[in-house]
């Protein structure tokens, strides 16, 4: 249906997340992978989702001169925001311990915001699902971290991994959003564009 819509737009997906990228062949969208390299950095004032939709709008800056007038550019970026701290990938599995032991027997907001750029347009979105984790023993923590190597992900865990199937106990938001893409809201707003014309 949306594939129809966008038929004379080209899609560019500027993430190498394997979540992400099963998400859009979900949509059924024609779309390209394509990549730039950007530090993430973010200026400390910026707190809650002014952090993720900064670093959505900063991965789309290096693409903005090379558009064209069909182009869609789709950037994103996640982060776990716990204890008025952002929670980004872990270096190593000691602060990969370090961030899940914070998580347990807690309640976290998972934060995503999407950016999408044109050649003369550019909105930035973003979902918010709250996620609350039993008391997670040291020893499935470490099993985990070792048996997954969740250091690509903010937070340190996959809701789709074996920690989110044993240990999350209530989620209020879109569960997409956790695992990195707010699909319904990419949906909404790529109809929302195709309209535009």
């Amino acid at each position: 249906m949306l594939r129809e819509k966008l038929k004379d737009y080209n899609i560019i997906l500027a993430s190498q997340s394997p979540r992400r990228q099963e998400f859009f062949k979900a949509l059924d969208v024609d779309f390209e992978i394509r990549l730039k390299s950007v530090k993430e950095e973010y200026p400390p004032r910026l707190t809650h989702f002014e952090i993720s939709n900064y670093l959505a709008q900063l991965k789309a800056l290096p693409f903005k001169d090379e558009l064209q007038s069909h182009d869609i550019l789709i950037t994103s970026d996640t982060i776990v925001w716990h204890n008025n701290i952002a929670l980004g990938k872990p270096k190593d599995a000691t602060e990969a311990f370090t961030i899940l032991k914070s998580l347990s027997n807690a309640t976290h907001e998972v934060i995503t915001s999407v950016c999408f750029t044109t050649a003369n347009y550019e909105k930035t979105l973003h979902s918010t699902t709250k996620v609350s984790f039993k008391a997670l023993s040291d020893q499935e923590i470490n099993y985990y971290i070792k048996q997954h190597k969740p250091f690509d992900k903010a937070g340190a865990y996959g809701i789709q991994d074996w920690i989110g199937q044993i240990g999350v106990t209530n989620i209020q938001g879109s569960y997409f959003n956790v695992m990195g893409l707010p699909i319904h809201l990419v949906y909404k707003t790529l109809n929302a564009i195709a309209d535009l014309k």
